[in-house]
């Protein structure tokens, strides 16, 4: 069946649908932790997406069915003084996984962080997800770091609540 990847219209109910489905599929994969969206999230992410600038999401449907997608936020380079584009989530169903379809999703985010004059495509990837790992190598992604001498960027967060 034919792949259509679009840039999601996040007041498009089908695609807001698509959005939390796609996402709480992730978020029940081990890579995901492992448990499903709870209902606050379930129904307020894409009205809470919506209030931000810079959020850009990539759909890929077959036919009617959503079967992935990548939510970009919009961030800044300070060192290169220009906008990037970051992949906050990218999520390829099951089914449909080790087709390529992540490559394609990657190519549409690069696709529109060129059209926004997006300096580079930045994302985090858990050490143990060899096959993302592997889908952004291809895709022309590598780890980050400034000088070998200080090693490798590491993704840490702090929780506020």
């Amino acid at each position: 069946m034919w792949t259509q990847i679009i840039e999601a219209d996040l007041g498009h109910p089908e695609h807001a649908d698509a959005i939390v489905m796609l996402l709480d599929v992730y978020a029940r994969d081990p890579a995901g932790g492992g448990q499903a969206l709870n209902d606050r999230v379930r129904e307020r992410l894409v009205p809470e997406l919506r209030k931000r600038t810079g959020v850009h999401v990539a759909l890929a449907f077959e036919g009617d069915e959503a079967v992935g997608m990548a939510i970009c936020m919009e961030g800044f380079s300070t060192f290169v003084c220009e906008p990037l584009l970051n992949v906050h989530d990218l999520v390829v169903h099951p089914s449909r996984r080790g087709q390529g379809l992540a490559g394609q999703l990657l190519a549409e985010v690069e696709r529109i962080a060129r059209q926004r004059g997006c300096c580079k495509v930045t994302l985090e990837v858990l050490e143990g997800n060899t096959s993302a790992q592997a889908a952004y190598r291809r895709a022309g992604f590598e780890g980050y770091q400034l000088d070998p001498v200080m090693g490798r960027a590491m993704f840490w967060q702090k929780w506020l609540s």
